[in-house]
């Protein structure tokens, strides 16, 4: 599962939100204990056969369910079914049906057997049911919001401008809403299903399209097969008109599922899928282990995407045109992330959702891997850098361990902890270990659990296995603690010893031990010291040096996970960007640079320099620290940005450099700016339209209506929001809605970026423009997992949310007949209600 993170998040933290834990499960122990499931029975195969009802939003289900006693013997099967309905229960034998007798109540399915069964002998119980999606209780959370298990979208074909479709979402607990499982991540069975459709979809399952039969009434059955074990939270239906794109790895059928409109784009999305299979299958010594891979997207799907088994799920988000694509492929990573589940999470699967790391840290860690390979180590340390920052950027989760037996839900557990802290925690071990032991390690793991589960203590075991070193130490601080390094540091030169003896300030309690980089710059020139902190709050090191240094640099490769506390002057961070050869070292030296540039002369030499560098994202940086309207800066870089304005091979760069020339407001660059807006490239066109606002205003509207917003960058979305709210550019108006709905925390961090946002949000609650309304109303309800029990944050969002539908109750006022707006209406009036539950 692929989370996207939202400013929620960030809303959440700034009001420091506190959280009411609950106790369901101990293990004997006090407190809470969230303890691997006790496995009773273990399932073998399921066997299904569905049609759906599309004016009901619902299905009709057959399940002929074979399992057997896990250990000891009983005489009940005990199963995880939500709001369903139980038509008939029967033990079957060779196709001959037994009535069984069972309870159902609370979502639980507890059937009597014909007897007392024991280990290793099966039984085939038979139920018929019908799921109803639209009745389960369950609600979502702030990873996957919501947990109907079988989504039904514009079912009855009301909305014109959106498909019809229909796909599940198992993970957490949810394919138990669509049929009768035990739902737990500790269970492996194989699979069938024959989907009876309207004969115009596809279809798509996990495993191979055994057979397509043609039936009446333009019905069509489709039987999928899945010969291998996995966990039920991991079987999925997809029904839709898409086209499929065939592709393929080796002799393995790779297809992608897309919406027609999207179909002569797909290869440019999708189409480094059979590089990434056979990357990551030499890379893990382990080659794909499935019949099949395919992808396909779900329109108002609940997360970002998900891993289910051979047939993984995106949001709309991953369907991107020319304008987005000649940028970069925003979704790459998560296609990347997706696939390497296939081992991690899918092969191997986490025993318990306290050990979900196992499967979401490598998923994370395989986007790094992936980037490494195909694009080389700075841009795979830029995306594990932003990662990481957004974990150390949230206080509120500090306190979580990486492996959690104590969460409040199991929903909790799907966080930055989880994902980028844990991907930055599986860097520094492969880089502890060194790359090929930690290669034959996680292929020893792999191989020992294939298709079973796995957990934190499984992985040191093989690591230590294969590198003979005990890893203990790195796993009780870094698996079974929580926190991280907070450092800061001095250094004293002794002229008579030529020595300089660093000193490194731990100030977190509990202390950590971890290996540390430190450049010591003697006359200019770097020396790398690699160095082993102990666990104590000061380790001192002694290093030559032929005079006192002119600069030290801790964590100089960026490895270490830590807030490091230090002051250099901006002539020593323009030394670390001359010396340094690691991305992270360069970038920081532009990070801060860019604010002393208008009153610092190494500083500004510093994003000169940077504006050559080889990685397109120090480029960008530099470029966004300029300010081309002081003359001293002006006179010695705007020459070098108007060639990159012109000329990079980094649309990106050309957007940045176009952006950074508007400060000018010269009308010399007028026609650059005309040109630039019919670019394919929505960074350059995004940019040459707000450039274009400072110098010939009274153009805006004429252009501002032919750009693709959607899925712009967040950085494009602020520039160009106040000149779309200000020209009434209504086509624009949904690209901007979920900015504007933050627009109270990006009030606190920028008021005069905060009030455009303002501006924004009342204009959308003040039309009829549903799908912009849609959009803001999501996302502010995606924000009440975040915020939890606090009562400011919910005061602040339900506040907004009223004022926001006494706004829109205006607008129905002078237009009562106005369908759209009644339902706009009742969106904001669910989301309000569902903070007061």
């Amino acid at each position: 599962m692929k989370k996207i993170f939202i400013a929620a998040l960030f809303l959440g933290t700034l009001l420091n939100a506190n959280m009411a834990f609950g106790q369901t499960e101990t293990s004997g122990r006090d407190g809470v204990y969230r303890a691997a499931h006790t496995k009773m029975t273990e399932l073998k195969h399921t066997k299904l056969k569905v049609n759906f009802d599309y004016q009901k939003e619902q299905m009709n289900g057959e399940e002929w369910l074979t399992a057997s006693p896990y250990f000891y013997a009983t005489d009940s099967l005990v199963l995880n079914a939500k709001a369903m309905l139980i038509h008939e229960v029967a033990l079957d034998k060779g196709g001959s049906k037994t009535p069984l007798k069972f309870d159902y109540k609370n979502d639980i399915l507890k059937i009597n057997l014909d007897k007392t069964y024991n280990k290793n002998q099966d039984y085939t119980v038979y139920i018929k049911y019908t799921a109803r999606p639209g009745e389960v209780k369950q609600k979502g959370s702030s990873a996957i919001s919501d947990a109907k298990g079988l989504y039904f979208i514009n079912a009855q074909g009301k909305e014109a401008d959106k498909p019809t479709q229909i796909w599940t979402q198992g993970e957490t607990e949810s394919s138990s809403a669509w049929f009768p499982t035990i739902d737990k991540t500790n269970q492996k069975t194989t699979q069938e299903i024959y989907m009876t459709v309207p004969d115009k979809y596809v279809t798509l399952s996990n495993g191979i399209l055994k057979e397509s039969k043609k039936e009446g009434n333009n019905l069509r059955t489709d039987h999928w097969v899945m010969e291998k074990r996995h966990s039920p939270y991991l079987f999925f239906m997809g029904v839709g008109d898409y086209a499929v794109v065939k592709d393929k790895w080796r002799n393995i059928p790779v297809d992608y599922y897309i919406e027609k409109e999207y179909e002569p784009y797909a290869k440019q999305i999708y189409g480094n899928t059979p590089e990434m299979i056979e990357f990551y299958s030499k890379y893990l010594n382990y080659d794909y282990p499935w019949a099949k891979y395919a992808q396909i997207s779900g329109r108002d799907y609940v997360s970002g995407a998900m891993e289910n088994t051979t047939a993984t799920l995106h949001g709309d988000a991953v369907q991107q045109k020319p304008g987005q694509l000649a940028d970069e492929n925003s979704w790459e990573s998560t296609i990347a992330h997706e696939l390497f589940h296939h081992w991690f999470g899918d092969l191997v699967t986490a025993e318990s959702w306290s050990n979900l790391t196992v499967n979401e840290s490598f998923a994370n860690y395989s986007e790094y891997l992936w980037f490494e390979h195909k694009y080389g180590k700075d841009l795979a340390d830029y995306h594990l850098m932003k990662d990481v920052g957004n974990y150390l950027h949230n206080p509120n989760d500090y306190s979580k361990n990486l492996v959690r037996f104590n969460y409040a839900d199991k929903e909790d557990v799907f966080d930055l902890v989880t994902y980028q802290k844990g991907g930055g925690i599986l860097h520094m071990l492969r880089n502890y270990l060194g790359e090929d032991a930690f290669r034959q390690g996680l292929t020893d793991y792999l191989k020992t659990n294939e298709y079973g589960n796995g957990e934190a203590h499984q992985l040191r075991l093989s690591l230590e296995k294969v590198s003979g070193k005990d890893l203990n130490w790195f796993f009780n601080q870094w698996y079974f603690s929580n926190g991280h390094p907070k450092l800061s540091y001095n250094y004293n030169y002794e002229p008579v010893k030529k020595q300089v003896t660093v000193t490194i300030n731990q100030s977190q309690s509990p202390l950590f031990q971890f290996p540390l980089a430190i450049d010591v710059y003697d006359n200019g020139k770097p020396v790398r010291q690699n160095v082993w902190v102990d666990a104590k709050a000061n380790n001192s090191f002694t290093f030559p040096s032929s005079k006192s240094p002119d600069l030290v640099n801790i964590n100089a490769d960026g490895i270490l996970l830590s807030a490091i506390t230090e002051t250099k002057t901006p002539e020593q961070y323009l030394l670390q960007y001359q010396g340094s050869k690691e991305f992270y070292s360069r970038y920081k030296a532009v990070q801060e640079a860019a604010k002393s540039a208008d009153k610092n002369d190494a500083a500004l030499k510093t994003l000169l320099a940077a504006l050559k560098d080889p990685f397109f994202r120090v480029r960008m940086k530099a470029l966004n620290g300029l300010d081309l309207s002081k003359p001293n800066q002006a006179k010695l870089a705007l020459a070098e940005v108007e060639k990159l304005a012109a000329n990079d091979p980094k649309t990106l760069v050309q957007g940045e450099a176009i952006a950074a020339l508007a400060k000018t407001k010269d009308k010399k660059y007028l026609s650059l700016y005309e040109k630039g807006i019919t670019v394919v490239s929505n960074a350059v066109s995004g940019n040459s339209l707000a450039a274009l606002a400072t110098v010939a205003p009274e153009k805006i509207v004429a252009y501002a209506d032919k750009i693709d917003l959607n899925n712009a960058s967040e950085g494009l979305i602020s520039t160009l929001l106040p000149i779309i709210v200000k020209n009434k550019i209504t086509k624009q108006m949904p690209a901007i809605a979920e900015t504007a709905a933050f627009y109270p925390f990006i009030k606190m961090q920028d008021p005069e970026e905060g009030k455009a946002a303002e501006d924004a949000y009342n204009w959308i609650m003040g039309s009829d423009n549903t799908e912009a309304t849609k959009r803001l109303t999501k996302v502010l309800g995606l924000a009440k997992s975040q915020v939890g029990e606090n009562p400011q944050a919910k005061m602040m969002i339900v506040n907004m949310l009223k004022a926001g539908l006494n706004t829109k109750m205006g607008v129905l006022k002078a237009d009562p007949k106005n369908a759209e707006l009644h339902k706009q209406i009742e969106m904001i009036n669910n989301t309000i209600e569902a903070y007061s539950k």
